[in-house]
């Protein structure tokens, strides 16, 4: 069994993957496990791999650029429930070992979305039904001792599986606690495939110009060798899609209709801090600094209502031409937000500090809570994506030394530098992201270094 004759025989797939549709994608995939290409299937290929030859050989990894509703979910389901259902690999199982086909997505909710793709095909077929031993929220068993599990971006939940294939979704968009997750958990599943020699197939529509979608795809492009890459525009994949959605969205923002529809990775975002710049301004192991007699801190807060983003406070204090990271606080939702305000007034205690400054968008509520626990509130005068801006430069002349803390690593590398057709610069978290912690450790820092702007506060008697 061949993945074209599972995508065209109609007891198997044929139903869903035999149609003119699905043309591109039966043409790839063929290409992909070395099968011989038919003079209809050969133009397609060409056309979204660059390649003028196709492989004579299965190639060992598969990464797509395919624009938004081009089938990119409905494939890696496929792929998953092939590799799973028509692969025998016992003779190189140990006992009681079985072989995991995982697919991994951006978050839980995507990971959802494509176990109900592979249950659909599954249970869309009485042969393979019978084959199902047991089933999770996660995971389906089959008889044949092969597993097919979905999970999310964590190196931590892909230790300890011996894989018969690895199918990344939407890998252009994770985000985790890592700084990088998609080569972390790339560098973890190559080794778990090479014990049964398993395929890497990894999926997604582009995004920036960085990650390892971008990297194999500069590198291995349209090159002869063991990694075939493809980009091909949605309508390309899913000429069923209409004309007008995608002009309307080229018209209405060309710069991210054309990543989501037309697979062209956006020159307009780019990295606002690399992971070596950031590294050279921590101390390592430096997860909180000490209370200083005779130093003066500055306290900035990000407040949140408790429902999706995090509560973060952060303080620091600045010696001559450097500024000093304190300590952070971060409590995620959900949370009462004036339970957070009370264990943040005893922090801003601890640390002397009588003020605190505060994102300009938080509203009134946080400003009068912290008002009636003595502490005065300013509004800052920065937007975000100006504190960021402000805190580059110090970080670029390593005069700012940050703390020790992975997610405050991780939001501050993810940050990104948006230009807007106006030219414009911006620089905020990307989709599916946050930046919470590093928004009010930026706060803290930057503030620092406004000594020649005098804060005035409100008047809020003295503290207890």
């Amino acid at each position: 069994m061949n993945i074209r004759d599972a995508m065209t025989n109609p007891d198997l797939f044929g139903d869903l993957f035999a149609g003119d549709s699905w043309h591109a994608w039966r043409a790839l995939l063929a290409g992909f496990y070395g099968l011989s290409l038919t003079d209809a299937e050969r133009e397609p290929f060409q056309a979204v791999t660059g390649r003028e030859r196709p492989p004579d050989k299965p190639s060992d990894e598969l990464w797509m650029a395919i624009g938004r509703r081009g089938g990119k979910s409905h494939i890696a389901a496929l792929l998953a429930v092939f590799e799973a259902c028509f692969r025998d690999h016992s003779e190189n199982l140990s006992p009681g070992e079985v072989a995991t086909v995982f697919v991994v997505a951006a978050d839980r909710r995507q990971a959802r979305v494509v176990m109900r793709y592979v249950e659909g095909l599954i249970d869309g077929n009485p042969m393979l039904a019978r084959m199902v031993t047991k089933r999770t929220t996660e995971s389906v068993e089959l008889s044949n001792r092969t597993v097919i599990e979905v999970g999310t971006c964590s190196i931590r939940a892909l230790r300890g599986y011996t894989l018969a294939a690895a199918i990344l979704d939407e890998i252009a968009f994770w985000y985790s606690d890592g700084a990088k997750p998609d080569r972390e958990v790339v560098a973890s599943i190559r080794p778990a495939l090479a014990t049964l020699g398993g395929p890497l197939i990894a999926l997604s529509s582009p995004y920036a110009r960085r990650g390892m979608l971008w990297d194999q795809y500069r590198r291995y492009y349209g090159k002869t060798g063991r990694v075939l890459v493809a980009k091909a525009p949605s309508r390309t994949m899913n000429p069923t899609l209409s004309a007008q959605i995608v002009n309307d969205a080229l018209a209405d923002d060309p710069a991210a209709a054309g990543a989501e529809y037309l697979a062209e990775f956006r020159k307009d975002v780019e990295e606002f801090a690399s992971l070596e710049v950031i590294q050279a301004c921590i101390e390592p192991g430096c997860r909180e600094r000490p209370k200083v007699a005779d130093v003066r801190y500055t306290a900035f807060v990000d407040p949140s209502g408790g429902s999706s983003d995090s509560f973060t406070l952060a303080i620091a204090h600045r010696e001559r031409e450097r500024v000093f990271l304190d300590t952070v606080r971060e409590v995620r939702p959900p949370f009462s937000p004036e339970s957070v305000v009370s264990e943040f007034v005893q922090l801003l205690r601890h640390y002397r500090c009588r003020h605190v400054i505060g994102d300009r968008y938080a509203g009134e509520w946080p400003r009068e809570q912290f008002r009636k626990r003595g502490i005065g509130y300013k509004v800052s005068e920065r937007t975000r994506s100006e504190l960021y801006c402000d805190l580059l430069p110090l970080l670029n002349s390593q005069t700012v030394e940050l703390l020790d803390n992975e997610r405050l690593v991780s939001q501050l590398n993810q940050l990104e530098r948006r230009t807007s057709r106006a030219g414009r610069d911006s620089i905020d978290h990307g989709p599916g992201g946050h930046d919470d912690l590093i928004n009010a450790a930026a706060g803290a820092v930057v503030h620092c270094g406004v000594l020649e702007k005098k804060l005035v506060f409100p008047n809020v008697g003295s503290l207890m």
